[in-house]
């Protein structure tokens, strides 16, 4: 591959494919849709490289050349782009690819064993390869596996709980009939419950459906309270953002409505690639008119005409769930022009990301959209100020939005009487890896992280409990003594631990540490996206340095006191979140778990 322009020329179906996104070539323009309808046609850049992609299941010279013409964007940079994301290849590779996760919640059910198994087959096979994946969101149902297919109809499935009996087929070139996955919610059903009280209760593909459960009056309650009003009860309720920075809602939302400059947008950020995490994909597959109408509430509030839901690019069925509620929502006049017949202009686009754990940073997604590589961008300027495109940006994830609904439905001054301290209201966990019940699990904010456990089922019978990892990968590890923490912002800093967004990972006896957190270490390695030095190298050499460890290191004690150099360069000189907490569990493992005092390996 050149990163210049070459004699290379696309197939008929890689062109078709292009057009079919960028619009006739004499018409580019027809392509903007109208939330980005004056900002170049540069954003187009990653969803035209999903249709290379998708069409032929890699990214060819010829098929990048002519994306680079169409849009007038130098070789050499789009190449940058492409390479940027793992969701892309730009080497050939068979149609079909079986992407196996291997982390964390899937390494405590085998799928180790699972990718190596698989690997042994696929040279057998020249219809579909094996890749090794980061976390797939699909903790719930681990081992999990994700098929793509290319082709004039591009599809993809998901197995999970995945085992060779089942792949090796799809391997072969068998269609991927799976079995449904489990219940992703275990309390379906239950009255006490506020965020999930609809998921597999209404249909997520029906407007009416929705309506019928009480949807829609929040928006129309923020028409009747007005901008101002609607501000007063999210700082009645004292909202905070449930991405892991806890930033007081009102506040972030109030900084983008008072900006003269015009115009604002919203992007929902549903790139939920935290490993352990997969509470927004529940609530996007199962509840997606609820993300709808909160990013409406939020956009007349805020003077935002434009909306943007980025989804990661593993979540097809959440992708395809809201692409739906969209359609549905702008047909009946909940989206568009005149929303709800009150003059106000408000509608949404829905972004497919491309693999790039980093692109859950606000900054980084802003130039994912905007069609750069998704690298973090320094602050200031906050969003609030200059974001997507230079203009005032709000951006929240998706249970933040989520939570909106009631408090306007209920008031801000009901929902604050809900959790404990200054963490209020409800709060979602997703509890994988070694629980009988894994799966999303809704409580409010002061339960402690034991009857979160219990709620899961607790551990296998005759087995005990190792540690627990908070927070995911970026998170931090509590030792069995700590289950009676309360699970508050508060309560957890107490003992020297993050909640991040709510991930619950629970390792009993049974599962190795050190492979772990050598997991842990690879994932950062990988996903730092390379533009400062401290995170870039500082990733590598914590691999480096754990690697030592597990195989035995002549002189653990200097190995041990490298990573603890390394996490305080990390933590103080990265620019963004994902280089300050790279060396956050390993480092709490180390501090509170011992797992090389008991040799390698352990």
């Amino acid at each position: 591959m050149d990163i210049r322009f070459r004699a290379a020329a696309p197939t008929d179906d890689e062109r078709e494919a292009v057009d079919a996104v960028l619009g006739a070539a004499s018409d580019t323009a027809a392509a903007a849709r109208v939330a980005t309808r004056s900002v170049g046609h540069r954003h187009l850049l990653l969803p035209a490289l999903h249709a290379l992609q998708d069409r032929a299941g890699w990214i060819t010279e010829g098929g990048l050349d002519y994306v680079c013409r169409r849009l007038g964007v130098p070789p050499a940079e789009a190449y940058g782009v492409a390479t940027f994301y793992a969701l892309f290849s730009l080497q050939p590779r068979p149609p079909r690819v079986v992407h196996v996760c291997v982390d964390l919640a899937c390494l405590t059910r085998g799928a180790g064993a699972l990718a190596d198994a698989l690997e042994r087959h696929a040279p057998a096979s020249d219809r579909a390869c094996v890749q090794r994946s980061a976390c797939l969101g699909l903790c719930d149902a681990a081992p999990a596996a994700l098929v793509t297919d290319a082709g004039a109809r591009p599809a993809a499935a998901v197995a999970g709980p995945a085992d060779v009996s089942s792949l090796t087929p799809v391997l072969d070139g068998a269609p991927p009939g799976f079995p449904p996955r489990p219940g992703a919610v275990p309390q379906a059903g239950g009255a006490e419950l506020v965020l999930l009280r609809r998921i597999g209760v209404v249909d997520p593909t029906s407007v009416d459906s929705y309506r019928a459960a009480g949807g829609y009056e929040a928006l129309r309650r923020a028409f009747e309270l007005g901008p101002a009003g609607v501000l007063r009860e999210l700082l009645d309720a004292r909202l905070v953002g449930r991405g892991g920075a806890a930033f007081p809602t009102a506040r972030k939302w109030e900084a983008v409505a008072r900006q003269p400059v015009r115009p604002h947008y919203l992007v929902c950020n549903a790139d939920e690639s935290e490993p352990g995490t997969f509470k927004d994909r529940v609530l996007l597959e199962g509840d997606p008119f609820a993300v709808v109408e909160a990013m409406a509430v939020a956009g007349v509030t805020t003077g935002c005409e434009a909306g943007l839901v980025y989804v990661r690019g593993e979540y097809a069925l959440a992708r395809e769930r809201v692409e739906g509620a969209v359609r549905a929502a702008r047909a009946r006049g909940l989206l568009g022009d005149d929303v709800m017949g009150r003059g106000v202009r408000f509608d949404i686009e829905v972004r497919r990301g491309a693999g790039a754990y980093i692109c859950g940073e606000e900054t980084a997604l802003f130039n994912s959209i905007e069609g750069y590589r998704g690298e973090p961008r320094s602050k200031p300027p906050f969003p609030s100020d200059e974001g997507l495109w230079g203009k005032p940006t709000l951006v929240n994830n998706v249970e933040t939005l989520v939570n909106v609904l009631p408090i306007l439905v209920g008031g801000g001054a009901e929902f604050a009487t809900t959790g404990k301290g200054d963490s209020t209201g409800p709060k979602l966990f997703a509890v994988a890896g070694c629980v009988v019940r894994p799966g999303v699990y809704e409580v409010p904010f002061g339960a402690t992280l034991r009857e979160v456990i219990e709620l899961a089922g607790g551990l296998a019978p005759a087995r005990t409990l190792r540690a627990v990892l908070l927070g995911g990968a970026a998170g931090t590890f509590v030792r069995p003594a700590d289950l009676d923490v309360v699970l508050t912002f508060e309560g957890v800093r107490a003992i020297g631990a993050t909640l991040g967004s709510g991930a619950i990972t629970v390792l009993d006896d049974t599962a190795a540490l050190a492979p772990f957190l050598l997991r842990i270490a690879g994932f950062f390695r990988d996903e730092s996206c390379g533009q400062c030095v401290p995170c870039r190298v500082g990733t590598v050499r914590q691999e480096e340095a754990l690697e030592r460890l597990v195989s035995g290191a002549p002189d653990p004690g200097r190995d041990l006191a490298a990573l603890a150099d390394l996490a305080a360069v990390m933590r103080d000189a990265s620019i963004c979140g994902l280089g300050q907490t790279a060396a956050n569990a390993v480092q709490s493992a180390v501090q509170l778990l011992g797992p090389f005092e008991r040799g390698p390996g352990s």
